[in-house]
């Protein structure tokens, strides 16, 4: 919306010292804390309302559509300013942090009329997208983190490359969840995939490379494409001694050995500058972080970007939140489960034995030793928990509402129940407690947090403190008491009413009250001439005149000032009982962490009962070996839409068999058997069980995918140069524990470089990489690649054919495909069907000239080609190298050893240049060899 008339520029307040003597004492005070945010958006308390003035409100006008005004003059200028009610903030908040904006929250701290100028305001805490702990803003299935990273120099290196070192530190405000972890600049890139922050903070004078795309595609105020908000910092605010200090301070300890981290002083940097930003703006120290993780890269299953983009994890390839694998296996009854549900997906460890101990918690779940001990009990009970991990961040902040605490309350008196439904499994000497052991230990809290709740609140307590009616009842003497003055009115109303109709002789006299005039008695005009001398007029009515009397004030002096006593009191008295539970901090934290560690795990039983999945197995040595694998969020969609069965395969890689080449047809499930084959050990890692009948794995240390077409058109990369990066990037880090999705790699240029390039990646990832490798094809040429690779195996699609029409059988078959079959999946799409009969006529006719061109290359396999058109190119460079090798000691040309035809052959052969051949060249250049050759 429009300004409605020309406004003003703002002031500009340069610095806290800067001259605001023109402008009245409360746009003074306004200016000087705007100036110690001049990159913020303020939130100015004035009475019910938060005003916004000068730039920030246009700012915001044009931001979330709120109406401007100009007001009065200050500094020789109209005020303009624009203004939301305190009780809807949050809704406004929501639109500008969605927007990546930031707004400084200024509060009226002190009373009105106890001094002379404004009210005193200060900024109570800045709300940005990383340090959101506002249940409305946040998302109740994922965390809001706030990320700092920061660059070294590596030496002798001016311009930063793959290996300059990077660190990131993390903090997410609403769980209280720390962590730190040093990498190099390549690698930066898969942690901001995997760690996905709200927020990030960098030094604005060395910008890491990972992060220039989305500066370019936004601003350092505003949010990225991806929703993520950058901040710039000054590069003094990375301090490593500060940072170290920060940390141990934060964490209560003397060093950082027990994390391994003492000597990471990038990563200190880092967190220097996370922690000082945490804490400015929620304007005091953050008492519920007191632990940490220092994940490396080493100790993660490597899940690149594009991995977790072509799989599908947390979204699809629409950026939407369904269906994918995360939506599948989230079943859980509390945002806690799903938000240690996600950080298990994206952030899987190579170390199996955190699998392990998650397997065999559902195992247990699924064969409770007692009915009552299932999945479906606990996860019951669990349909009851508030979400300790955020009410718990609230407290330590102190900014929890009291329905916030009631939830607590019953969250704990409810543990009990929760704690009976856990199967409790006796541990054998000195073995080490399986997680649901770990999970029942963390169950029982402090038995005094819960009677404190009890006893402090109301059953059912007011939504906002200043509403009152959040204490009970009997708590405390003063407050009952205040509150008995207030509850009794009505009552004194009642009598007084009829006295004074008694004494005064109007029939329709009544005692009244409202918030901006108090008490009246008020009598309509037609009976004022009987009014007694003791009323005092109040206000004057159209038809009626409202009074007081002296009895009637002494009483409202006395009630309102009780309700304003009765509101402070409780007041007080809540804030006791924060000051309370900030002792049992560290406590809610541990019961918040078992609670959603506990519905994960409940859900991962539900799903594995209910989909019908079974336990993988972890063995050492390397193979991939899936009895009916399914693709789980195929299947799932399946029988939701259609009802459909899925088809399921078969997968086996192993030591001798490192490669299948895959072909087939479009729509014949090439695409859905590599991702689920990926997906599956995924989730074994994570945890889960699996959709397959049977399932062995040995160790893996990532998953890469090249999959889809599309381009980077921001950074300038076209969809083959994307393709042909995300394809170098597999083959230089892949290694023999990796897993390799190529899916019609080459398809992106002409035939014969994307046939040559295919083979070449393939051959690599057989021979160098040695990587288990799922490669789908349409290059049949690539077929033969088993002739020469050993470890490589020919699989396809099956298909049915009956006269023009093909069924999709989705069953993978040994041995290479015959055909494309792609006329006829264009004609299921829809196409015309003369569009369709000139294809087949074209189709029968280029078919039918590769087969007398074939009679013609068979030629050159006695020459030890090998029969293909691209061959026919390709290994002359192989033959040409071998005629050269072939040459004897001491001989100089092929004449110096051979017979005159023979030389003549062979130098006709090493003259020959292969790059510059076309393939017709390359036919002649063969039916003269072969003259030379028969003569």
């Amino acid at each position: 919306m429009p300004p409605p008339m020309d406004t003003p520029s703002t002031p500009t307040p340069s610095s806290a010292t800067a001259d605001y003597s023109g402008h009245t004492p409360m746009m003074q005070q306004y200016l000087r804390i705007k100036s110690e945010f001049p990159d913020t958006l303020v939130f100015y308390r004035m009475g019910d309302f938060y005003e916004v003035f000068y730039d920030d409100a246009r700012k915001a006008n044009r931001l979330i559509d709120i109406t401007l005004t100009v007001r009065g003059q200050s500094g020789g200028e109209p005020v303009v300013m624009a203004g939301v009610p305190v009780n809807a903030v949050e809704t406004y908040l929501a639109k500008l942090i969605r927007l990546g904006e930031s707004v400084a929250i200024c509060e009226q701290v002190g009373e009105v009329g106890a001094s002379k100028g404004p009210v005193a305001r200060k900024v109570v805490r800045v709300v940005t997208p990383g340090t959101l702990i506002d249940t409305e803003l946040l998302s109740e299935r994922a965390d809001a983190l706030l990320l700092a990273v920061v660059m070294g120099k590596e030496r002798g290196k001016d311009k930063p490359s793959d290996t300059t070192p990077c660190a990131l530190a993390w903090v997410g405000l609403s769980s209280g969840k720390l962590g730190l972890t040093e990498c190099t600049a390549r690698e930066l890139v898969g942690w901001l995939a995997r760690l996905q922050p709200a927020e990030i903070l960098y030094d604005r004078e060395r910008v890491p490379p990972a992060l220039l795309p989305l500066l370019n595609a936004g601003s350092a105020s505003g949010g990225g494409p991806r929703g993520v908000a950058l901040t710039s910092r000054p590069t003094w605010q990375f301090d490593a001694g500060l940072g170290l200090r920060k940390l141990c301070e934060q964490l209560q300890v003397q060093h950082l050995q027990s994390w391994g981290a003492q000597e990471m002083p990038l990563a200190h940097a880092a967190a220097a500058a996370l922690l000082s930003y945490a804490e400015h703006t929620q304007g005091r120290a953050l008492a519920h972080v007191a632990s940490m993780e220092v994940p490396r890269v080493s100790e993660l299953l490597d899940v690149p970007p594009s991995t977790l983009r072509n799989l599908e994890l947390v979204q699809t390839l629409r950026g939407e939140d369904a269906p994918t694998l995360l939506s599948l296996l989230d079943t859980c009854r509390t945002g806690m489960g799903s938000r240690a549900l996600r950080q298990w997906l994206t952030q899987p460890l190579r170390d199996r034995s955190v699998a392990r101990a998650r397997h065999d918690a559902v195992a247990t779940l699924l064969a409770p030793p007692t009915h009552a001990q299932g999945f479906d009990a606990i996860r019951e009970a669990l349909r009851q928990m508030s979400d300790v991990e955020r009410i718990n961040a609230r407290v330590a902040l102190r900014q929890v509402r009291p329905r916030e605490l009631a939830g607590l309350r019953d969250t704990l008196l409810g543990l009990p129940d929760l704690l009976a439904r856990v199967p409790d499994l006796a541990q054998e000497d000195g073995a080490s407690p399986g997680l649901l052991q770990q999970v029942r230990s963390a169950l029982s809290p402090d038995p005094a947090v819960a009677a404190r709740l009890q006893a402090v609140l109301m059953e059912a307590p007011a939504v906002l403190l200043r509403d009152g009616g959040v204490i009970a009842t009997g708590f405390d003497a003063d407050l009952d008491e205040l509150r008995a003055i207030s509850q009794n009115c009505d009552a004194f109303l009642l009598d007084l009413e009829a006295r004074e109709r008694a004494r005064t002789n109007i029939p329709n006299l009544r005692v009244q009250f409202n918030k901006v005039h108090g008490f009246y008695i008020e009598v309509t005009q037609s009976h004022a001439d009987k009014v007694p001398l003791d009323y005092q007029r109040r206000q004057t009515l159209k038809n009626a005149e409202r009074y007081i009397t002296p009895e009637l004030k002494a009483f409202e002096d006395k009630a309102l000032s009780a309700q304003d006593r009765s509101l402070a009191r409780e007041k007080f008295l809540f804030e006791q009982l924060i000051d309370f539970l900030q002792a049992h901090i560290g406590t809610l934290g541990a019961l918040a962490r078992a609670l959603s560690t506990l519905d994960a795990l409940a859900a991962l039983a539900e799903r594995a009962a209910t989909l019908r999945w079974t336990r993988p197995e972890f063995v050492s040595h390397p193979c991939i070996d899936i009895e009916k694998g399914r693709h789980p969020v195929v299947e799932a969609r399946l029988m939701e839409t259609t009802g459909a069965a899925f088809i399921p395969n078969d997968c086996r890689l192993d030591a001798k068999r490192r490669m299948l080449i895959v072909t087939g047809p479009n729509m014949g499930g090439k695409s859905t058997f590599m991702r689920q084959v990926a997906l599956i050990a995924l989730m074994a890692a994570v945890g889960s069980y699996v959709p397959a009948a049977s399932c062995r794995l040995g160790p893996m240390d990532a998953i890469h995918t090249r999959i889809g077409a599309a381009d980077d058109l921001a950074n300038a990369q076209s969809t083959f140069m994307l393709e042909m990066t995300e394809a170098a990037a597999i083959v230089h880090t892949a290694t023999e524990h990796s897993l390799v999705l190529m899916d019609e790699i080459g398809r992106g240029t002409s035939t014969f470089d994307g046939l040559a390039l295919a083979g070449a990646i393939a051959g690599h990832l057989h021979d160098r990489n040695q990587s288990f490798t799922l490669f789908a094809t349409h290059y049949f040429e690539l077929t033969r690649l088993p002739e020469k690779h050993p470890r490589a195996l020919n699989v396809h699609v099956g298909v049915a054919e009956s006269g023009d029409d093909i069924v999709f059988l989705h069953e993978l078959q040994h041995g290479p495909a015959s055909r494309s079959y792609g006329v006829q999946v264009a004609r299921l799409a829809g196409m015309p069907h003369t569009l369709i009969r000139q294809a087949r006529a074209t189709l029968e006719s280029l078919e039918s000239q590769q087969r007398a061109s074939d009679q013609q290359i068979d030629l050159f396999a006695e020459l030890g080609g090998d029969g293909s058109a691209a061959g026919a190119v390709l290994d002359l460079d192989g033959l040409a190298d071998a005629a050269r090798a072939s040459l004897p000691a001491g001989a100089q040309t092929a004449a110096d050893a051979l017979t005159p035809a023979e030389a003549q052959a062979l130098n006709l052969l090493v003259a020959i240049d292969p790059d510059t051949l076309t393939p017709r060249e390359a036919l002649d250049a063969l039916y003269k060899l072969k003259s030379v050759i028969s003569s």
